[in-house]
C-alpha cells in the first residue's frame, strides 16, 4: 500500500490536455492545458484511461519533485467520479498478462525534427523525454537525458532516430540519436549514458518533421 496519504496532499486542479505514454505505447501521465506535467504509475493507467478524456476538469494530489514543473501523482479525480489512489502496484497479479496490446503501426525507424514544447519526467523529476511541437513524444532513458541539457531546452529546435510506435494515444519514439536537426543527428551509448557517437547512418530511416517555428 502507497504509504503517502493523499488527504494531506496539496490539491491541484486543472483540465487534461492530453496523455503521455512511455516507449512501449503505454500511459504514465498526462499533461495539463497550462503545462503543467502529471505523472501516474502504470498500474494505474487503465483506470485513469476509463475515468478520464482530454478536456475533463480533474483534481490532482502528489509531491513535486524539485525544481521541476511536474506532480508525481498520489490520487487523481475527475470531475464528482470517485478519485483514483496508488495504494501500490499488485505483487501477485501481472496486469499487463492477457491483456490485448493497443492497435498500432508496426514498430518503424525513423527520424523526426521540431521544436521541444516540453520535457519529460520520470516519477522523481528525472528527465526522460520530451514533446515536441507537432505531439511526438521523444523517449530517452534518464542516463542518456543528462548528456542532453543543452538540446533538452524549451522553444529550442530538435532532433532524433529511434523506433516509433504509434496507437490511439499517440506517437513515440524510441530514440537513440539526437542533435539540433537531421544534420547533426550523433548516436548516444545508451549503456554509458552520456558518450555520443558519431551515427554510422546518417539520414538513414523515413523522415517525420515537427511545425518547426
Amino acid at each position: 500500500m502507497h504509504w503517502i496519504d493523499p488527504a494531506y496532499l496539496p490539491e491541484t486542479t486543472g483540465t487534461v490536455d492530453r496523455f503521455l505514454i512511455n516507449a512501449h505505447g503505454d500511459a504514465e501521465g498526462l499533461m495539463l492545458r497550462d503545462g503543467k506535467e502529471v505523472h501516474f504509475p502504470r498500474h494505474l493507467a487503465k483506470r485513469v484511461l476509463a475515468a478520464f478524456k482530454p478536456g475533463d476538469p480533474i483534481k490532482v494530489r502528489g509531491v513535486r519533485p524539485r525544481g521541476v514543473d511536474m506532480i508525481a501523482a498520489v490520487s487523481l479525480q475527475a470531475g464528482e467520479s470517485p478519485e483514483i489512489t496508488d495504494d501500490g502496484a499488485p505483487k501477485d497479479v501481472d496486469e499487463r498478462k492477457g491483456e490485448r496490446k493497443p492497435n498500432h503501426e508496426s514498430a518503424k525507424h525513423v527520424e523526426v525534427e521540431g521544436v521541444v514544447r516540453h520535457l519529460l519526467h520520470g516519477p522523481r523529476g528525472e528527465t526522460r523525454g520530451a514533446l515536441l511541437d507537432d505531439g511526438t513524444i521523444v523517449r530517452m532513458p534518464a542516463s542518456a537525458a543528462e548528456s542532453l541539457n543543452e538540446l533538452l531546452s524549451l522553444g529550442h529546435p530538435f532532433a532524433a532516430r529511434g523506433e516509433r510506435l504509434t496507437n490511439a494515444l499517440g506517437t513515440v519514439i524510441d530514440a537513440h540519436a539526437f542533435g539540433a536537426s537531421l544534420a547533426t543527428l550523433r548516436s548516444v551509448d545508451m549503456k554509458k549514458g552520456g558518450k555520443h557517437e558519431k551515427s554510422d547512418h546518417p539520414g538513414h530511416g523515413e523522415t517525420n518533421r515537427g511545425h518547426v517555428a
